[in-house]
C-alpha cells in the first residue's frame, strides 16, 4: 500500500510538471505572437514614414504636378490640362526660404515654367519665359522685339479684336526703360510698350494667349528664386468647361495625354 501511494504521488508530480510545462509553453507562444505583432506594426510604421519622406523629397525637389485653371496659355495649355513639372531641371527653392538647390540646367528663353508671382502670395502661375537677364524687350502693335529683332512666335494667339488696352499697373516699366525713352512721356499699353531692359537675376514672363494674360507686362520682372520648375509634359487632360456629367470621365482629351509641352 505504501508503494502504491508513493507511485500515485509520483504520477501526480509528473502530471503537475507536464501541465506546468504546457502552460509555460502557451505563455511563451503567446509572448512570441505579441512580439511578432509589435514588430509588424513597427515595420509598417517605418515603411509609412519612409514613404512620406520620399514623397516630400520628390515633390519638393524633383517633380511636381500643376493643373491649368485659366486660359492665359492657350492653345499651348488648355483649362483642364494636368502637367508634370520638373523641379530638378532648374533647381528648387527650399520651402520658406529664398535659398535654391542648384539644378542641372539653366532656364532658357522659350521654356514654359511654373513660378511664384511677386504680386500675390500663395499663388502659382505658368507662363513662357520670354526675357533673359540683360535682354532689351519691346512690343509694337503686338509684335515682340528682343534686342531689336522681331520674334517669330508660332505659339502665340491674339483673340481680342476690341483694340489695345491701357492698365495702371504698367507704370512700373518707367524704372527700367532703355536710354532712348523719356520716362515722363512713357505711357505703355498691352500691345505697345518698351524698350525695357531685364535686370540681372530676373526674367520676363508672358502668356501665349497674349490678349488675356496677366503677366510681366503688368506685375513686373520675376526674380530667379521664384522659379518652381519647367513644365515638361501633360499626364492627363479633360474639358473642364464641358456640360457633360463627370467630364473627367466623359470628356477626356485623349490626344493630349502624355504629350510634350513646347
Amino acid at each position: 500500500m505504501a508503494k502504491r501511494g508513493r507511485r500515485s504521488r509520483n504520477r501526480d508530480k509528473v502530471g503537475e510538471s507536464g501541465s506546468g510545462r504546457r502552460d509555460q509553453g502557451k505563455r511563451d507562444a503567446k509572448q512570441r505572437g505579441e512580439r511578432k505583432q509589435e514588430n509588424a506594426l513597427v515595420e509598417w510604421t517605418k515603411s509609412i514614414v519612409i514613404a512620406v519622406i520620399l514623397f516630400l523629397i520628390i515633390k519638393t525637389f524633383l517633380l511636381h504636378t500643376f493643373v491649368i485653371i485659366s486660359g492665359s496659355m492657350e492653345e499651348t495649355l488648355l483649362v483642364g490640362d494636368m502637367l508634370v513639372v520638373n523641379r530638378a531641371a532648374t533647381g528648387s527653392r527650399i520651402p520658406g526660404t529664398q535659398i535654391r538647390v542648384p539644378g542641372y540646367t539653366q532656364p532658357k528663353r522659350g521654356d514654359v515654367v511654373v513660378f511664384d508671382p511677386p504680386h500675390e502670395e500663395d499663388l502659382k502661375l505658368v507662363k513662357r519665359l520670354i526675357g533673359m537677364p540683360g535682354d532689351t524687350l519691346e512690343m509694337r502693335a503686338k509684335v515682340l522685339f528682343i534686342n531689336g529683332e522681331a520674334q517669330d512666335e508660332p505659339y502665340v494667339q491674339h483673340l481680342d479684336s476690341r483694340g489695345d488696352d491701357r492698365h495702371p499697373w504698367m507704370t512700373w516699366q518707367r524704372d527700367f526703360l532703355g536710354p532712348s525713352v523719356i520716362p515722363e512721356t512713357y505711357n505703355p499699353t498691352r500691345d505697345n510698350w518698351g524698350p525695357i531692359v531685364v535686370p540681372e537675376e530676373h526674367f520676363f514672363m508672358m502668356g501665349d494667349n497674349r490678349d488675356t494674360s496677366l503677366d510681366s507686362r503688368y506685375w513686373g520682372f520675376l526674380e530667379r528664386w521664384r522659379l518652381e520648375g519647367r513644365a515638361v509634359f501633360l499626364y492627363f487632360s479633360y474639358d473642364k468647361d464641358s456640360l457633360k456629367p463627370f467630364p473627367w470621365i466623359t470628356d477626356i482629351r485623349w490626344g493630349r495625354i502624355v504629350s510634350g509641352i513646347h
